[in-house]
C-alpha cells in the first residue's frame, strides 16, 4: 500500500508534536513535508524568555534537531512560507514558487503577536514578541539603549520585562487593567505579584492607556492616554496574540477568529485540517500548550485509524516563575452567583491560596508564593472530582498542617506534566521498563518536563518513590553536598539576581552549610568572577593552597618555583640569574619542566617571596587552573621541516592569554609541522602548523587519561589563530563545571555543537571581545605585587617555637 502524502504548514511546538504522535501511532503511513517560515528546526517557544533571561542559548531550546526530521524521513522546507492552498489540484504553493502535492494537509500556523494600531506602532525598535529572531533583535537593542516600554502585564510581558532587566535596561511595565495577569490572578494575587517584582527594580503603570508611541526616526517616548510622556528606546508589545490564519482565507477555508474545526480537528475541506493555535473549536481558541498538544493527539488517533472521542476542550492553567515569584492559576477564577471562592493568606511567608467552588466541586485555583498543591487541584478539576472528604482546611493545606498528599498516594490516572497530559502511571511504567534514573531520561522517554520544565521537581519524587535505594544511590545533581543546585543553576541565579559574593550565593540560594566547603568555595570564587570580571574580588581564602602561596607544595612541604619561559625561550641573563639563586638559598634539583621552562624545587615556604625578588622574573602560573605556558618547536625559524613562525606565535599566545582563570588548567602547543614535536595532539589548544596556515585542534588532555584532540579547522593567519583560541577558551570558561578539563567538557557539551559555536564568526567575535575584557580584569603578575607588600607575606611567614 503506498503512503499518503501529508503536508504540514507551519514548524512550531503544536504541529511538529502531532507529526511526532503520528509516527509513533504508524510510521509508514505517511511521506511528510514541513512547511517552516523561520529558519530553524522545531524549537520550544516557551522559553524564549530564558534566552533572554539568560537562562539558555537558543541551541538549548531545540526541541526537534534537523536530524530528527532526517530520521524520520520528513522533509523540512525553512526559511519559507506558504502562501496558499489550491483545493482544487491538492497542492500546497509557497512563496517561492514551489508546488508540494498532498493527500492531507495540516494548518498548523500558530499565531501572531497582536500589535496595537496606535500612531508609531511601525517604528523599528518597537516589537511583538514571538520568534528567536525578536528575541535577539531585543537583545541587540538592550546592548546600547536603556529605556524599556514593555505594553501588557500578562504572562508573556512579565516574562520580558523579567529578560529585559537581566539585560540591563530600565523596564517600565503598562497594562491597562488595575492590577497584573488579570486574566489569570484575583486582585489579591496581582497585587501581590506587583509587590515582588517592584522589589526586583520593575517599574508599573497600572490602569494606564497607551495613546501613541513618540519618535521620528525611531522610538524616543510613548504617551499615554492622561497626557504623560514615557522615555522609552524600546516598546515590546505584549498585549495578545492572534491566530495566524491568512493562508487559509486564501485558501477558502472557513475562518472566524481562528481557523474552524470539528472534534476531529477537520477543517470545512474534509481533507484540510487545522491543530494549535490557528485553529477555533466550538467557538474558542487556545495559547497554551496543553490544549494544543491534546488537540495534537485526537488528530493523530483520527488520521491514524485509532478509535478517538475527538477534542472537548482543554481545562486550562498557567504557571509563572518571575526571579523567585511563583504563582499558579487554571480554571475558572472570578466569584458569581454560582461560583464561590475560599481562601487563605500568610502575610508573613507571603503566600496566598484560593479556590474556586461550584456545586461541591473545584472550578479554579489560585496559589501565590506556594504553587506545589498546583497540580492537585488541576487534577480534582479535570476528574470533577467533589469535595466531600475534605474540610476546607485540609483542602488548601494550611500553612502548619502537614500535606495530606504526596507522588506516593497519586492515582496513576492523575496529570503530572499538565503542558504534554503525561500521567503518574505513565512515568512509572517508564521508569521501571526502560530502567530510567534520572529526571532527563524521564523526559527523553516520555516528554514529560519537556515544555515548560515546571514539573521536573515531581518527576524526580516520582522517581525516588519508584526506584527507592537506586534512586537514592545515583549520582547527586548538586556541585558538593552543600547545595543540590548545578553548576548551571547557580551559575543562573548569580547572574538573574546579580549576586557579587560567595557569601550571597550560599545565602540567598539557600546552602544546606552557609559557610560553603572546600569543594564549592573555589568554585564559587570561579564562577563569580567568570560572570563579574571586573567587579567581583577575587576572595583568595577560597582558592586552593598552590594559588594561595602561588607556587605549588611538594611531597615534602617545600614548593617549586617556575618562572615564565614565553614559547620556552630564555636567554643566559636568565639562565645566570637562575643560577646565582639556585646557589644562594641552594635548592636541591633544578629541572627542565614538561612544559619547556626551568623549574626550582625544594624552597622553603618563607623563603618564597626572597626567590622571587631575587629572580626578578615574572610567574608562569604553573599551579593554577588557568592559562599555563604555551610549547612550541623552533619552527621555520630554524627547522628545516618547520612550515610557520611557530616560536614567535607560542609567545603572542601566552602574552595574550596568561593569567586568566579557567574551570581547570589550559594547555596550549605550536608545531612548526605535522610531525608534532611539542604534541599539540594532546594539548586543550593545538596548533600544528602547515603550508596554507594552521590546523587547530581542540579537547586534548594528558594525564591519567589520555585524550586525543579533534581536528576542528584550519585557518591562514597568527591572527585567526588568537582569535579562535580566545573564542574557544571563553566558550569553555563561560559553559565549563569548575575542576572540569577540556577533554570530558568537549564530551559533555557534544563537538559538533561547540564547533559550530566558536565558528560562527559573530559569536567568535562576541567570545573573543569577552575573554579579551576579562584579561583586562586580571590583576598584574602576582609576585610582583608580593614581593612589595608586606601585608601579603604574611602568609609566608612560619612562627619558630
Amino acid at each position: 500500500m503506498s503512503r499518503q502524502r501529508l503536508v504540514m504548514i507551519g514548524n512550531g511546538m503544536a504541529g511538529v508534536r502531532t507529526i511526532e504522535e503520528i509516527i509513533d501511532r504508524d510510521p509508514d503511513k505517511f511521506d511528510i513535508t514541513i512547511i517552516g517560515k523561520e529558519p530553524y528546526p522545531n524549537y520550544n517557544r516557551i522559553m524564549l524568555s530564558n534566552i533572554l533571561q539568560k537562562k539558555m542559548t537558543v541551541e538549548e531550546t531545540i526541541m526537534n534537531p534537523y536530524s530528527w526530521y532526517e530520521e524520520n524521513g520528513i522533509a523540512l522546507i525553512t526559511g519559507e512560507s506558504a502562501t496558499r492552498v489550491n483545493r482544487e489540484k491538492h497542492i500546497v504553493e509557497t512563496e517561492k514558487g514551489r508546488e508540494i502535492p498532498y493527500d492531507i494537509c495540516i494548518f498548523a500556523t500558530g499565531s501572531k503577536a497582536f500589535v496595537l494600531p496606535i500612531p508609531g506602532h511601525e517604528l523599528p525598535s518597537v516589537i511583538g514578541w514571538r520568534t528567536i529572531e525578536d528575541t535577539e533583535r531585543m537583545i541587540e537593542i538592550a546592548q546600547n539603549k536603556k529605556e524599556a516600554i514593555v505594553i501588557g502585564g500578562g504572562l508573556l510581558g512579565l516574562e520580558c520585562a523579567r529578560g529585559l532587566l537581566d539585560q540591563g535596561m530600565n523596564v517600565t511595565v503598562v497594562h491597562l487593567a488595575e492590577w497584573l495577569m488579570e486574566m489569570q490572578l484575583d486582585r489579591q494575587a496581582g497585587d501581590m505579584l506587583r509587590e515582588d517584582l517592584e522589589k526586583q527594580g520593575m517599574k508599573f503603570e497600572l490602569g494606564a492607556n497607551t495613546k501613541e508611541i513618540v519618535g521620528d526616526q525611531d522610538v524616543e517616548a510613548i504617551r499615554l492616554a492622561d497626557g504623560r510622556v514615557l522615555p522609552a528606546d524600546l516598546v515590546v508589545m505584549a498585549v495578545g496574540i492572534r491566530p495566524f490564519t491568512q493562508e487559509a482565507i486564501d485558501s477558502g477555508i472557513d475562518v472566524e477568529r481562528g481557523i474552524v474545526v470539528d472534534d476531529f480537528m477537520r477543517t470545512s475541506d474534509p481533507e484540510i485540517y487545522a491543530v494549535g493555535e490557528c485553529a477555533q473549536h466550538n467557538g474558542k481558541v487556545y495559547g497554551l500548550v496543553a490544549p494544543l498538544y491534546e488537540q495534537g493527539k485526537v488528530l493523530a488517533d483520527h488520521l491514524t485509524g485509532r478509535p478517538t472521542e475527538g477534542y472537548q476542550g482543554s481545562t486550562t492553567f498557567t504557571s509563572l516563575k518571575v526571579s523567585g515569584c511563583d504563582l499558579y492559576s487554571a480554571g475558572q477564577i472570578q466569584e458569581d452567583e454560582e461560583v464561590e471562592g475560599v481562601e487563605i493568606y500568610n502575610s508573613h511567608d507571603h503566600v496566598y491560596k484560593k479556590i474556586f467552588l461550584k456545586e461541591e466541586r473545584v472550578v479554579g485555583a489560585v496559589l501565590y508564593g506556594d504553587t506545589d498543591d498546583g497540580t492537585r487541584f488541576f487534577n480534582m478539576m479535570k476528574k470533577r472530582e467533589p469535595i466531600e472528604d475534605y474540610t476546607l482546611v485540609s483542602l488548601l493545606q494550611k500553612v502548619g498542617e502537614e500535606a495530606s498528599s504526596s507522588v506516593a498516594d497519586m492515582d496513576d490516572s492523575e496529570t503530572i506534566c499538565g503542558c504534554n497530559g503525561i500521567s503518574k502511571g505513565t512515568i512509572v511504567s517508564a521508569i521501571v521498563e526502560d530502567g530510567l534514573t534520572s529526571v532527563a531520561e524521564v523526559t527523553k522517554a516520555t516528554k514529560a518536563g519537556n515544555s515548560c520544565g515546571k514539573c521536573k521537581p515531581q518527576i524526580g519524587e516520582l522517581l525516588e518513590h519508584t526506584l527507592g535505594g537506586a534512586f537514592v544511590a545515583s549520582k547527586p545533581a548538586g556541585i558538593c553536598d552543600c547545595t543540590e543546585l548545578t553548576r548551571d543553576q547557580i551559575v543562573t541565579q548569580i547572574r538573574a539576581k546579580g549576586l557579587k559574593t560567595s557569601k550571597e550565593v550560599r545565602h540567598v540560594l539557600d546552602w544546606k552549610n552557609k559557610g560553603g566547603c572546600p569543594k564549592c568555595r573555589p568554585a564559587i570564587n570561579y564562577y563569580l568572577n567568570m560572570v563579574y570580571p571586573h567587579e567581583h574580588e577575587d576572595e583568595k581564602a577560597s582558592r586552593f593552597a598552590n594559588e594561595r602561596y602561588h607556587a605549588n607544595i611538594q611531597n615534602d612541604g617545600t614548593f617549586s618555583v617556575i618562572p615564565q619561559m614565553r614559547g620556552g625561550v630564555t636567554n643566559p641573563d636568565q639562565l645566570i640569574r637562575l643560577g646565582e639563586v639556585a646557589k644562594k638559598y641552594d635548592v636541591p634539583l633544578v629541572k627542565v619542566t614538561g612544559s619547556q621552562r626551568i623549574g626550582l624545587y625544594g624552597i622553603s615556604k618563607e623563603d618564597l617571596p626572597k626567590v622571587w625578588k631575587d629572580l626578578g622574573m615574572r610567574s608562569a602560573s604553573a599551579y593554577a587552573k588557568k592559562t599555563r605556558s604555551v610549547k612550541s618547536c623552533v619552527g621555520k625559524e630554524f627547522c628545516r621541516f618547520g612550515t610557520q613562525y611557530t616560536t614567535r606565535l607560542g609567545i603572542r599566545l601566552e602574552e595574550t592569554f596568561e593569567y586568566i582563570d579557567t574551570p581547570h588548567k589550559f594547555k596550549m602547543g605550536v608545531s612548526g609541522c605535522p610531525r608534532s614535536c611539542v604534541e599539540s595532539g594532546v594539548k586543550d589548544f593545538g596548533v600544528i602548523g602547515v603550508e596554507n596556515g594552521f590546523q587547530i585542534y581542540i579537547g586534548g588532555n594528558g594525564g591519567t587519561e589520555v585524550t586525543k584532540g579533534q581536528f576542528l579547522t584550519t585557518v591562514e593567519t597568527e591572527e585567526d589563530v588568537i582569535q579562535l583560541c580566545g573564542a574557544y577558551m571563553q566558550y569553555y570558561r563561560e559553559t565549563g563545571i569548575y575542576a572540569e578539563r577540556t577533554a570530558p567538557w568537549l564530551e559533555r557539551m557534544g563537538f559538533e555543537n561547540v564547533k559550530e559555536y566558536v565558528l560562527d564568526p559573530e559569536r567568535q567575535k562576541a567570545l573573543y571581545d569577552r575573554i579579551m575584557d576579562a584579561k583586562r580584569a586580571v590583576a598584574e603578575e602576582p609576585w610582583s605585587e608580593i614581593v612589595n607588600d608586606q601585608t601579603d607575606q604574611k602568609i609566608f611567614k612560619v612562627e619558630k617555637v
